[in-house]
């Protein structure tokens, strides 16, 4: 039986080699002329020099794409299957040092099979895909590192995921990136078949250090585009200009079906040099000696692999995450909240319906419910379950802020984590959150409700510090992340990204949580969080609800943003402190108390971590219990003997294997989605 069974498992692996070899791979770690035909083909105003791929000069009115030789099998007509993909890339936009410019440069999926003549018309706004005036005739997914905003609520440098509308983007944040300097920077994008998000990854560098961000979406590509497509890049410029190169790319696939691709023809693709035809003919006589002898070999491991993984996947329910472990340890630390069926919580949100959405984020979205059994509204968090680090945020969340008892924090009343979903039921806030209030026209906030969120805060962060068993880092304190009740008392929210750390023990976790703006400078060096760096963050909130600015501000700065601790401590440098108040509430405040109230965020926000105070000594500073230490005029500079990690070092960033091509070093982080003023510019092109 064990000879019948192998037999027939190597019959199904040599069904397999022809779908496997058909997947796209390739590393090209430094672009040259070499490249050009041989692994890319330029169109448009496009080059290769020695730089890497040209995309666009300094000149006026340029579009140009660049394609990879081959084309990528996205997905299969026959099984509807998805192919899985990751990229990782290395670019440069550089104004070289002028201060106008524009417009920007795509990764793009598209079957642009024969070159478009509407690349001519895709100048400008177009981004070298589309005519930025006409619907795109060939459909295309892309994601733009976009140079100059068009529409409200999209900051001058954005990154943006875009479905066949260069100008209507799907998805889109803050890229914190300054043009002017010219650094090069690197993004990774991947695309998940089973969950259905393209998520991007990408470096910024901003304020003399490179920052990352990130964004998601969920798309099902079958929808959008056939099956199969060029993978390249595309960049322009109007009336304004700029620089675009990619010096570097790698690209990796899986076939989109494994099984009966023998019975295929071959995917259409540009006929490469006969040089590279005969390399292919010998990668295949290769492959089929070899293939069959290293299947021989590997078989008898293989097929106990996959024993085991069938064993385990019956033994968690078919789910992708172990349930029944997760019930026997949220019920051993949880005391207060429970276990919900997910029918239950369907009926309380009307299946989820879209009118009872409170708000959307990077971990999904939340909607308002009502639970018959408990008499109670509730807001109910839907957690990505389609990454790991989906289940270890709504793992933490769960252990965490169960145990947790205090005034000024969100109550837990239970989770569900059925039918692939992971869901966290919160009670509702009907005010909601404090970053929806400060920054309205028209708020019900006034100072007296204000100054009692800002104690309200204090009061729960030292909680979380100092009076519980054990120290709990939040990480990601913002003004997003407090939530308001009926009273508009102060309740701090989101545990996704909180660590348990013994008292006085200094944690040794090395990878960065927070939100751009709030998060402390050192961490960006130590790659550490600690109480210090949750105090930074309190105190720019504290600054937010006494100046009714966003933690980054729109300004006339290099880059077009400032952040609202320098504006505050220029302000305070040149004794008119008072100038920060929040012109909205027309003066009507305690003057001692909106003074005392900035300085203590500026206090919280000392660019260095020695001199800022414990949240404890923060909050009786609110009270008036202690003075507040007198404060340089001029904001310090943060400065670093610590010797940066480099992205290799760290095995667990996107980017592994690469480091600054500025520098030998470089400054991950994993940082959420922000939110970015309004700001509104119309292109000229």
């Amino acid at each position: 039986m064990a000879a019948i069974a192998l037999c027939r498992f190597l019959a199904f692996l040599f069904l397999l080699v022809p779908s496997l070899v058909g997947s796209l791979s390739f590393d090209l770690p430094s672009i040259g002329p070499k490249d050009k035909d041989v692994h890319i083909i330029v169109e448009g105003n496009a080059t290769i020099t020695n730089r890497g791929i040209q995309l666009t000069s300094e000149s006026d009115d340029e579009a140009s794409r660049a394609k990879y030789v081959e084309l990528l099998h996205l997905w299969d007509k026959a099984s509807g299957n998805l192919a899985d993909f990751t990229t990782h890339f290395t670019f440069n936009i550089d104004s070289n040092g002028t201060s106008k410019y524009a417009d920007g440069m795509a990764f793009f999926l598209a079957n642009f099979s024969t070159p478009s003549g509407i690349i001519s018309q895709a100048f400008g706004a177009g981004l070298g895909l589309m005519d930025q005036y006409k619907p795109s005739p060939v459909p295309f997914v892309a994601v733009v590192f976009d140079t100059f905003a068009n529409g409200k609520g999209k900051s001058m440098t954005n990154v943006s995921i875009n479905i066949n509308a260069v100008l209507e983007t799907n998805k889109s944040t803050a890229w914190w990136n300054n043009i002017t300097q010219g650094k090069n920077n690197n993004a990774s994008i991947t695309y998940n078949a089973s969950s259905k998000i393209l998520e991007v990854v990408f470096t910024g560098f901003w304020g003399g250090q490179y920052l990352t961000g990130n964004l998601s979406h969920m798309v099902d590509l079958r929808e959008h585009l056939p099956e199969f497509v060029n993978i390249g890049f595309s960049a322009a410029t109007g009336t304004l200009s700029e620089e675009h190169t990619v010096s570097s790319w790698r690209f990796n696939s899986t076939p989109p079906r494994l099984v009966g691709s023998l019975s295929r023809s071959p995917a259409p693709s540009p006929s490469p040099p006969q040089e590279e035809k005969n390399k292919k003919g010998l990668l295949v006589i290769g492959l089929s000696i070899g293939v069959p002898i290293l299947v021989a070999l590997l078989a008898l491991p293989i097929i106990y692999a996959c024993l085991k993984k069938t064993r385990a996947e019956k033994g968690n329910n078919h789910e992708s995450f172990p349930a029944q472990d997760m019930d026997t340890e949220f019920q051993m630390v949880s005391t207060g909240p429970k276990k919900f069926s997910y029918t239950e919580l369907q009926i309380a949100t009307n299946n989820f319906a879209e009118e009872h959405k409170l708000g959307e984020g990077g971990f999904g979205g939340v909607y308002r419910g009502f639970l018959r059994s408990l008499n109670l509204d509730v807001a109910v968090k839907k957690v990505s379950s389609g990454s790991k680090q989906g289940i270890m945020e709504y793992a933490s969340e769960v252990k965490i802020i169960s145990r947790l008892r205090h005034r000024n924090l969100v109550p837990l009343h239970g989770w569900c984590h059925e039918k692939g979903e992971l869901l966290l039921v919160y009670e509702y806030m009907p005010q909601g959150s404090l970053y929806s209030h400060l920054f309205k026209r028209n708020s019900p906030l006034n100072w007296e409700l204000r100054y009692r969120i800002a104690q309200g805060l204090a009061s729960a962060l030292f909680y979380l510090h100092e009076e519980w068993e054990q120290c709990v880092l939040h990480r990601d304190i913002k003004s997003s992340n407090v939530l308001l009740d009926s009273g508009f008392n102060a309740k701090l929210g989101d545990f996704g990204l909180a660590w348990l750390v013994d008292h006085e023990k200094t944690p040794e976790k090395t990878l960065v949580g927070g939100t751009l703006g709030y998060v402390a400078p050192e961490c960006y060096f130590t790659l550490k969080t600690a109480k210090e760096s949750d105090v930074y963050s309190f105190g720019i909130v504290a600054l937010e609800i006494a100046c009714g600015q966003r933690a980054i501000i729109f300004s006339d700065e290099p880059g077009g943003f400032k952040r609202l601790v320098e504006w505050v401590w220029d302000l305070y440098g040149m004794g008119k402190l008072m100038e920060a108040a929040d012109p909205k509430l027309c003066g009507n405040f305690e003057r001692q108390e909106m003074e005392q109230l900035m300085m203590i965020g500026l206090w919280c926000a000392h660019p260095d971590s020695n001199y800022r105070p414990k949240i404890s000594q923060a909050l009786h500073g609110l009270q008036f219990q202690v003075q507040v230490p007198t404060l340089p005029s001029e904001m310090p500079v943060y400065s670093t003997s610590y010797n940066v990690p480099s992205f290799s070092g760290l095995r667990s960033q996107i980017f592994e294997g690469y480091t600054s091509p500025s520098s030998n070093n470089s400054y991950p982080s994993h940082l959420t989605s922000y939110s970015t003023p309004d700001v509104s510019h119309n292109r000229t092109h």
